[in-house]
């Protein structure tokens, strides 16, 4: 279940920067280098902000 909230999450968040950079300021592409050094860095270090945020909220692994 958490990796169903985490896909959409995720998704949604790129989705929303695409947006944002194509109607506000090609500055929002840096929040998609945001979300892709999160990703990369908790391949490495099994620890994601989202995943503890989820956690808390009571979504069940």
């Amino acid at each position: 279940m958490l990796n169903t909230y985490f896909r959409v999450i995720v998704g949604f968040m790129v989705l929303l920067m695409v947006s944002l950079s194509y109607y506000v300021s090609i500055n929002w592409l840096w929040f998609g280098v945001f979300i892709g050094i999160n990703m990369i860095q908790s391949a490495f270090t099994k620890w994601c902000l989202l995943e503890t945020i989820l956690l808390k909220l009571g979504i069940k692994k």
